[in-house]
């Protein structure tokens, strides 16, 4: 037995990026279930909004003279028929303002100020204890919604879903960064963000199907069921399979201007260009939630007869998982040599491509629509990338992590939460106009804000020798100038680890990605004796 146990301990770091990355997957798959089930979930908890839908799939919309959801109340609904058959019924549709404030704000406004006491516990506590606690408080958080009654206890079980959901990142990612090499930190990281994808992408073959399979004369309630058992099994094997790694830590560095006094937060976040890219990465993150929230209800509204569950999962998990590896490789191959400003261009380059096909896969009709939505996801998610690495590197070395979880935080809270106003816009324009603005109109807003982004950053990289001239003039001249650390290059970004804690977003996405993290020593890894922990969380980033 010995012998075979040695040869078994081999694999268990990669054991435990698998149970890591599933428990994950789970966990966003509860979060977004609920913008798949959410009809059948109005009918039985009565919440929402009321529509004239086509419930008869004999016919094809394009025989019907007129369409169900051209008619805005009860009786005429009813007297729509073909051939003496009638083919709608007036009920509840899933949307609504009820379902906006269900899916946005009760999740991310937990999640993310959750996230922030997660952060700072994993410096202190048993990080493989904790995140066992997480996952049974977010696993049973999923079972209990799919055995709710009213709609008060389901946004009560989102709220307790996100309080223990918020701590997987910060602590998942400080348990991989402790037992695997650095050389290989990127490839972990980028298999366990995959669970955005994964876990949003799942969420639409198994909201519909299961559903509509109705097993045990359950309905939409087996999905919750099943996810969240899942989730509990993963949580048993956390705490049971899973020990704590040795943490590698390194020290606080100094934060000081040239003058010698501490760096303050605020002198970093009124620089123009960061509150620019702010406003323009609130603005993006606002377009990815929004579809997120509202694809699945969107197309059933519109294609009632077409079934696109297959599709939007092949589309979310597929193109959207390389769209993400390829911004990766554009902000850090391409790009890297020509400047910080070249990098706001691309992205802005990025999402402006993005908008066009964003528009089509509202506009044409099912084939065209998941035509034109493969194109835009591969354009549209390389966004988040390329945003933290011009945030890296226009924000003084010393407080980059502090910089950036106030970032995330600002990003994921307005983004997250202004997908809200799709209802009110939806009651004016109706539903189609409402999320050609909200998804692929802040697209394109996105790119006028990152291009105006453009010109407030630097041109070309500096050279060291032109840095310390810079610096030196600095220091000279304004006593209380933030100094950066070392020479800035415009595009290194390798170097840096988050050591503090950063608020975790919500929805599609916003783990920093590993390749972005920087030391908190205000020096490169290779000139400390330590090896970084990590303790950041994920945004989305969809």
């Amino acid at each position: 037995m010995i012998p075979i146990l040695e040869k078994l301990s081999g694999f268990y770091n990669s054991y435990v990026l698998g149970i890591l990355t599933i428990g994950y997957i789970l966990g966003e798959l509860g979060h977004y279930l609920i913008g798949v089930t959410s009809k059948q979930t109005a009918i039985e908890l009565d919440y929402g909004d009321h529509a004239c839908q086509q419930n008869n799939s004999m016919f094809n919309r394009h025989e019907l003279t007129t369409q169900c959801g051209e008619v805005k109340n009860e009786t005429s609904c009813y007297r729509l028929d073909m051939n003496g058959t009638g083919y709608c019924e007036w009920n509840y549709n899933g949307l609504g303002i009820d379902y906006q404030i269900l899916a946005g704000p009760t999740f991310i406004l937990v999640f993310t100020i959750a996230g922030v006491f997660m952060g700072f516990a994993a410096d202190k506590y048993n990080r493989v204890k904790m995140l066992t606690v997480c996952t049974i408080i977010f696993g049973v958080a999923i079972f209990l919604q799919g055995t709710v009654k009213e709609y008060w206890h389901l946004v009560l079980l989102r709220m307790v879903m996100a309080a223990g959901e918020s701590g997987c990142n910060p602590l998942a990612t400080g348990i991989m960064s402790d037992i695997f090499p650095e050389s290989k930190r990127a490839l972990v990281m980028a298999i366990f963000n995959w669970g955005i994808y994964g876990g949003y992408g799942i969420a639409f073959p198994v909201g519909r199907y299961i559903t509509k399979a109705n097993l045990f004369n359950l309905g939409w309630r087996v999905c919750y069921l099943g996810a969240g058992i899942l989730t509990v099994v993963v949580a048993a094997l956390t705490g049971t399979t899973l020990k704590e790694p040795e943490r590698k830590a390194i020290g606080d560095g100094d934060r000081v201007t040239a003058s010698g006094k501490p760096i303050s937060l605020w002198q970093v976040l009124k620089n123009p260009a960061m509150i620019m890219l702010m406003i323009a990465a609130s603005i993006r993150h606002c377009g990815g939630m929004t579809f997120a929230y509202n694809a699945d209800l969107y197309y059933n509204t519109y294609f009632p007869d077409v079934d696109l569950g297959w599709w939007l999962f092949a589309v979310t998990i597929g193109i959207g998982s390389v769209g993400v590896v390829v911004g990766g490789v554009v902000s850090d191959k391409i790009v890297a040599k020509m400047g910080i400003r070249s990098r706001a261009f691309v992205l802005a380059l990025s999402q402006l491509i993005a908008t066009l096909p964003a528009f089509g896969s509202v506009y044409f009709d099912p084939l065209w629509a998941m035509i034109t939505l493969g194109l835009s996801y591969f354009f549209a998610e390389m966004w988040f990338g390329i945003v933290f690495a011009i945030v890296v590197e226009i924000v003084p070395l010393r407080v980059r992590s502090s910089t950036i979880g106030v970032f995330l935080f600002v990003m994921n809270n307005i983004g997250g939460n202004l997908p809200i106003l799709v209802d009110p816009v939806a009651k004016i324009l109706g539903y189609r106009g409402s999320i050609m603005i909200f998804y692929s109109g802040f697209y394109g807003i996105s790119s006028i804000l990152f291009l105006i982004t453009c010109f407030l950053l630097e041109g070309k990289p500096k050279t060291e020798t032109t840095v310390m001239e810079h610096e030196s003039q600095q220091q000279k001249g304004h006593p209380d100038a933030v100094l950066n650390a070392r020479p800035m290059h415009g595009h290194d970004n390798s170097v840096f680890s988050v050591d503090e804690t950063m608020p975790p977003s919500n929805g599609r996405p916003a783990q920093l990605p590993q390749h972005l993290q920087m030391s908190s020593n205000g020096y490169e890894k290779s000139q400390s004796a330590h090896v970084p922990r990590h303790n950041g969380a994920e945004s989305s980033r969809l």
